[in-house]
């Protein structure tokens, strides 16, 4: 399902509007197929595609924020580090595409700090596929980077991107990544024009015709739409530019041409940087009115469009520049020093928004520091389920709730457990708790709370679930255990004994009943729920308790 996502999210790149809205639709199914089955890894991977696709829809972005606000809620309480990061990155830009800068600072500094101390890899996950996260999270930060012009931190962290697919990328994420830092380059280049910085630029140019030139053997083999007889720069746009802009000449008129007419939705930020290559292009090959007439026509296009102000500008630069040479009487030297002196005086504002993302990027560390100790000292640091101490501050707040009533308490402890710490190691006993633990909390509800008892025994808290309830959701965990590949789960299984409690009960009594009843499961057999309830009859309710053996299934 994830891959088929990819797949999708690289043809709606290459597509017309209507094919994006198709395979929006499809990825849509997906994803509420992945939400149906409740993998939390598929669905996060799912939200993000979704919204992904969406904010390169012209039209669409709009309907990228519910996902996105959903994948952050989803990822954090899934402690879905690397995916949450990404929900920051792509928030940001989002904000972008709505002209606030500088919510897009704060959103890709949140990222940011989330990815500064290398994450702890998933294992569910695979290596594979967690450097493949890893390196989406990072590019989309990057882009937002550069799409606000810090562009020396958003070179440092492609290149933090670019270390992880060299380890575990495949050729489309590959193709990905040269595509992404060849329009980095080509931003930073035409920036560094405008404050008379040629020979810079001219090299940002050259690296990103570089890029352009390596990108064709992994496009090849990548997910994106192509035609086998053309080369990779003759159907990506940014591609062919950045050959044109490195070395502008008539050879490449023809190809530009038939990029800037493509029957599939162009990103105006695209837009700009093919009609600045072509311009330039035109010029050199003696056709200037043609090069006038075709930047007038994409400034109209782009009129409006907040996402990529500083190429604007450098369209606008463009036109304006080209135009000078139509008047009788042109600019004047001193009106050239003029705009250049504010040109300067943008570019140092750049250090404006390096300051304040700096600042903000310092406060989500602090913040992110602050989290931690305060985590740690309610979190199992093994399994990152929530401890002894935070499961009594819950329980005390359940039992003071009159909405979480009923309340079913459960106790789960693991079948088989010491024989796997005698016969493999300890280290292969934690990785079985850290299973166990992940299971647990992903076949249960968001209102349910797990909690790592000691050992190899856990609680789990049911707010407003009867007991009924609460034994068939526990045993579509036992039994989600019972189905792990033995390379998990070394054999081990569930025994639990869950209870409701009863009016007036304490935590400590209405735990020392589940564990009672985890106990008449381990002597059932184990791999099973066992249940106590309250008889029916007449007296008095503490003296009717019996014990329900578990149904065959």
């Amino acid at each position: 399902m994830v891959g088929r996502a990819r797949e999708l999210n690289a043809v709606g790149q290459n597509s017309d509007a209507l094919g994006q809205r198709s395979t929006i639709r499809e990825a849509d199914g997906l994803l509420a197929e992945a939400q149906r089955r409740g993998e939390p890894r598929i669905v996060a991977q799912l939200l993000r595609h979704c919204a992904a696709m969406r904010l390169s829809t012209s039209g669409l972005a709009h309907g990228a924020e519910p996902l996105l606000d959903e994948l952050l809620t989803h990822s954090r309480r899934h402690g879905l580090t690397v995916l949450e990061a990404d929900a920051y990155a792509l928030r940001g830009r989002r904000a972008l595409l709505t002209g606030s800068e500088d919510n897009a600072i704060t959103e890709v500094a949140s990222g940011l700090a989330m990815l500064e101390d290398e994450p702890v890899p998933d294992t569910a996950l695979g290596r594979r596929s967690w450097d493949r996260l890893l390196a989406t999270a990072l590019i989309d930060l990057g882009s937002v980077l550069t799409q606000l012009g810090v562009y020396e931190t958003a070179d440092e962290v492609m290149a933090r991107a670019l270390h992880r697919i060299r380890e575990s990328g495949g050729p489309h994420e590959i193709a990905l990544h040269m595509m992404n830092r060849c329009r980095m380059f080509l931003g930073w280049g035409l920036r560094l024009e405008r404050i008379g910085q040629q020979d810079a630029a001219g090299e940002r140019f050259a690296t990103a015709s570089g890029l352009a030139l390596g990108v064709e053997v992994p496009w090849r083999e990548s997910l994106f739409p192509r035609l086998a007889d053309r080369s990779a720069a003759d159907q990506i746009p940014v591609l062919g530019a950045a050959h044109a802009l490195a070395q502008p000449s008539s050879e490449h008129i023809e190809r530009l041409r038939r990029l800037r007419s493509l029957d599939r939705a162009i990103h105006p930020r695209e837009k700009i940087i093919v009609a600045i290559a072509l311009a330039r292009c035109l010029v050199n090959a003696g056709q200037r009115t043609e090069a006038v007439r075709m930047l007038s026509d994409t400034r109209s296009k782009v009129t409006g469009d907040a996402a990529d102000p500083t190429l604007r500008i450098s369209l606008a630069r463009e036109y304006a520049q080209l135009t000078e040479m139509d008047q009788d009487r042109p600019t004047s030297d001193a009106v050239h020093d003029y705009v250049l002196d504010l040109e300067n005086e943008l570019w140092a504002m750049r250090e404006g928004r390096y300051l304040t993302l700096s600042t903000r990027l310092e406060n989500s560390r602090l913040n992110l520091r602050h989290d931690a100790i305060t985590q740690q000292a309610l979190q199992d640091p093994l399994t990152g389920l929530s401890n002894r101490r935070a499961l009594d501050e819950r329980l005390d707040s359940l039992l003071d709730t009159p909405e979480s009533q009923p309340l079913s308490v459960a106790l789960v402890d693991l079948d088989g457990f010491k024989e796997v710490n005698d016969r493999c190691s300890h280290a292969e006993g934690d990785d079985v708790l850290r299973v166990v633990a992940s299971t647990l909390r992903d076949t249960l509800r968001v209102d349910d709370f797990v909690a790592r008892y000691g050992g190899d025994e856990f609680v789990v808290l049911l707010p407003g679930v009867t007991l009924n309830a609460a034994e068939s959701a526990l045993q579509r965990t036992v039994e989600a255990i019972a189905r792990l590949p033995k390379a998990l789960s070394r054999g081990v299984t569930l025994s639990i004994g869950v209870v409701a409690r009863r009016p007036q009960e304490s935590g400590a009594q209405v735990q020392a009943r589940a564990d009672a009843a985890m106990y008449q499961a381990k002597r059932g057999g184990g791999n099973q729920v066992a249940t106590f309830a309250v008889d029916s009859g007449s007296g008095d309710p503490d003296d009717q308790e019996s014990w329900i053996p578990p149904q065959p299934r």
